[in-house]
């Protein structure tokens, strides 16, 4: 990458590779016609902050490069040092899935990072927690409004009796009846729910309330014996004041055991890190995704499983990840998940170019294919050691592919379902999102953002783009703030003012 400046007042632009004839401006407010940089390159128009320069004349069809990589072709024209909008830009054809290299390009294995620990709750099964929450988990929608009631009463009446447990969360969602249970793809979002009740936060105390009538049983919720010891039903109560009670008692009880555990020091290696991005823009790939890349390879030597995700957004760059695969088993699995959801998305008479949003082409991300390259830069360089279907729980360590969709908020569910301890989200032009059940790490691409919203952003990765700090350094900074967040040293600001967005499902099979 290299960075066209001086200093921090003059103009100045990024171009990512060597090859690239295309570089994005990154000075506050963009620039003006007129404005020359040192290189000699003279802007022909004003060009926007984040929003990409020629760096030569193009003729009509010629391809655009950026990260060494063809992100479109000429729709007319371009001149140099003119501004390339998402109308000159004509999209390419996505990688063909079956001509792909698998397992060509297997990076050498990092030496272990050693010395490196978290204060963490250890659970029965072996696993560990980095909060310890009381989790209720619910089999239908029909029971969402009950609960809800009951959690605010919960937290108002009981949880200031157990000062160790942090919360009291209730897996609320919408789905369980009125949906074909038993249709093929019905299994991700039952695996999905599945999953979270075992959530390594939640202490190993499972606990479901149901209606009683639902497609959805409850007892499917819960692993091992004694399901019934675990369930409510709300038609076996009587009426509403009872159905209160009996879901305080039964919570009572939990919290009980929840109070009594205390943190342990845990290795590294018991920690699951989901990677997200969001409201992203042309810094993305240039600077927080690239940092949080590098955490991801300092975590991945340590021990750690790191969960990368997104397949819209990692579908027109998987040329470049499948050599990465550790075997030829993996990247076909990898390839698998690419092909169910092109097949997904043709079912519903979508594709791919319904991605980026208006946002992210505000923040000069022309199409796809340019959001996909800055995208992966979250996987780093380490191997590809597994890949997960949406839901499916994480059993390996090392970098893993979880495929979901690009959604915040369903990725986030499905991450969650895979085990994630917490997650770590960069975001180039600012969401406030949030989850109840893992805390979530907001990472900066632009110094603006950061100056913007101070108490929403956790880490700034915005200095790589103008010099003051390397992606190595940033890198280094989340690694070190995951650590602190995981221990319960500090706290992300999502966690600090109560920001949790719903969790949200991905259902592919019909609804009845």
């Amino acid at each position: 990458m290299s960075l066209d400046k001086t200093q921090n007042e003059t103009p100045h632009y990024i171009k990512v590779n060597e090859n690239d004839n295309v570089a994005t401006i990154v000075n506050s407010g963009g620039l003006k016609e007129g404005t020359t940089f040192s290189c000699g390159l003279q802007l022909k128009e004003y060009v926007p902050e984040g929003h990409k320069v020629a760096l030569t004349d193009f003729d009509h069809d010629e391809a655009i490069i950026r990260y060494g990589e063809v992100i479109g072709y000429a729709a007319a024209p371009i001149k140099k040092g003119s501004w390339v909008k998402e109308a000159f830009v004509n999209l390419p054809t996505p990688p063909e899935l079956d001509d792909l290299p698998i397992a060509t390009r297997i990076p050498e294995e990092q030496p272990p990072l050693e010395g490196y620990t978290f204060d963490g709750y250890r659970n029965a099964n072996g696993s560990a927690g980095i909060k310890n929450i009381l989790g209720i988990a619910t089999s239908v929608q029909c029971v969402v409004g009950v609960l809800d009631y009951a959690v605010a009463k919960i937290k108002k009446d009981l949880l200031p009796k157990y000062p160790n447990v942090h919360d009291v969360v209730a897996l609320n969602h919408h789905y369980g009846c009125g949906v074909a249970i038993n249709a093929p793809e019905s299994e991700i979002p039952i695996r999905t729910l599945q999953s979270m009740s075992a959530h390594p936060n939640f202490g190993g105390e499972v606990m479901v309330v149901g209606l009683g009538c639902e497609k959805l049983l409850p007892e499917r919720l819960i692993p091992g014996d004694d399901k019934q010891l675990n369930i409510l039903s709300l038609q076996d109560q009587q009426g509403f004041t009872k159905m209160i009670d009996a879901i305080m008692g039964m919570a009572d009880e939990r919290l009980q055991k929840l109070n009594r555990r205390e943190r342990v020091t845990c290795p590294v290696s018991d920690l699951v890190v989901g990677l997200q991005c969001g409201g992203s823009d042309a810094f993305s790939g240039v600077t927080a995704n690239p940092a949080v890349g590098y955490a991801s390879d300092l975590l991945v030597r340590a021990g750690a499983t790191v969960l990368f995700s997104e397949v819209t957004e990692v579908r027109d760059a998987v040329h470049l990840l499948t050599p990465r695969a550790v075997n030829k088993e993996v990247g076909r699995a990898l390839i698998d998940e690419m092909k169910w959801y092109d097949e997904y998305l043709q079912r519903g008479m979508a594709d791919r170019s319904a991605n980026p949003s208006p946002g992210n082409k505000k923040g000069g991300l022309v199409n796809v294919v340019e959001k996909s390259l800055g995208s992966i830069a979250k996987s780093g360089s380490s191997p590809i050691s597994g890949v997960l279907s949406p839901g499916e729980k994480a059993t390996k360590k090392g970098l893993i592919f979880a495929a979901t969709p690009a959604s915040d908020f369903v990725c986030g569910t499905l991450q969650l379902a895979s085990g994630m301890h917490l997650q770590v989200f960069t975001t180039g032009r600012g969401t406030p999102y949030g989850l109840a059940m893992a805390p979530v790490i907001k990472v900066s691409t632009r110094n603006t953002l950061k100056t913007q919203w101070d108490d929403l952003i956790d880490v700034n990765a915005g200095r790589i783009a103008t010099g003051e700090a390397t992606i190595e350094e940033v890198g280094w900074e989340i690694f070190h703030f995951i650590l602190d967040v995981a221990s319960g040293h500090k706290q992300t600001w999502a966690e600090h003012w109560g920001i949790q967005n719903d969790l949200s499902l991905f259902n592919p099979a019909p609804i009845t």
